[in-house]
């Protein structure tokens, strides 16, 4: 049963239905006004942007990195704007957004060998999509982190489970769920390219030093499930998605910690190099660092 939406939670949900009575070109274009102002503004994420840009592609000319920020901030904004479409359309219209699917082979494979499946599913793209594909196929499980805004949870529970996935709160009972899941020849996705609060280890992410999660490394070391990585392509001018799968190969389920981590953040660098501006440049990746070391956020604050 649905838990009560209350405050902010009950506000964005009225304006995701608002919203939800435009077109996906429509949601995309409001997206690039938006991302527009953000820059015009100095924003928070714009700046972030930039940071990134220079800390991932130091080869890349002032003038890339630039464009690369720019079309990051555009890109981050559709993916907000387009919530409405994913959140409140029904499932079968929101699927059928859907142009092409590259690699729905290699899912199926790693499903029919029985030992269930681990998906990295970075932010890149239209990852919410990604799992509402997948629930279609297999009985998918993932955690979720209670967001900031607590009245906010019931909200992102109700609309990311339409699709008939699972979601878990990070906790041990919902990490153990995880496992069971595995077990039981189900799926589970995980987005694990942010810096985790509690454990991990620093290795390198784009060939700076970024803090990774270890629950990854642990889930495939102890299951021996196969791994999978995917994400959502965003077309052009509002035309859709383009799904891509691949198995990988990477030693991301290695005994060694730092080894499974810097694994993990090799797979999701190849991806995030076929279509780098839609990767989530506008967060602080970098942010939680080694004692004694500086935050670049606050040494590269560029206003101009």
């Amino acid at each position: 049963m649905d838990q009560p939406l209350r405050g902010r939670g009950r506000a964005v949900d009225g304006l995701l239905g608002l919203f939800s009575h435009l077109s996906l070109p429509a949601l995309h274009r409001l997206g690039r006004a938006v991302a527009w102002l953000s820059e015009r503004l100095h924003r928070e994420e714009w700046h972030v942007a930039r940071v990134n840009a220079g800390l991932c592609f130091p080869d890349w000319s002032s003038e890339e990195r630039e464009r690369l920020a720019r079309a990051a901030l555009r890109e981050n904004a559709k993916g907000l704007f387009e919530l409405a479409a994913l959140w409140k359309w029904p499932v079968p219209r929101v699927l059928g957004l859907i142009r092409s699917v590259e690699g729905a082979d290699e899912v199926d494979r790693a499903l029919s060998e029985g030992r269930g499946l681990l998906v990295i599913a970075p932010h890149h793209g239209a990852w919410e999509l990604l799992q509402m594909w997948l629930a279609q196929r297999v009985r998918l499980n993932a955690l979720y982190r209670p967001p900031r805004w607590k009245d906010l949870e019931a909200l992102l529970n109700r609309c990311r489970s339409r699709s008939g996935a699972v979601f878990w709160p990070a906790r041990p009972s919902g990490i153990r769920a995880l496992f069971k899941a595995l077990k039981a020849g189900e799926a589970v996705g995980v987005l694990p390219d942010q810096s985790p609060p509690g454990e991990g280890v620093f290795v390198p992410f784009f060939g700076r030093t970024a803090k990774t999660m270890t629950l990854f490394g642990k889930l495939a070391a102890r299951t021996d499930a196969p791994v999978v990585i995917g994400w959502a392509e965003r077309l052009e001018h509002g035309a859709g998605y383009r799904l891509h799968w691949r198995r990988v190969m990477e030693p991301v389920g290695d005994a060694d910690p730092e080894v499974a981590a810097a694994a993990l953040n090799r797979e999701i660098e190849k991806v995030v190099r076929e279509c780098p501006e839609q990767y989530q440049w506008t967060y602080r990746r970098f942010s939680r660092r080694p004692e004694g070391w500086e935050n670049p956020y606050e040494l590269r604050r560029v206003d101009g």
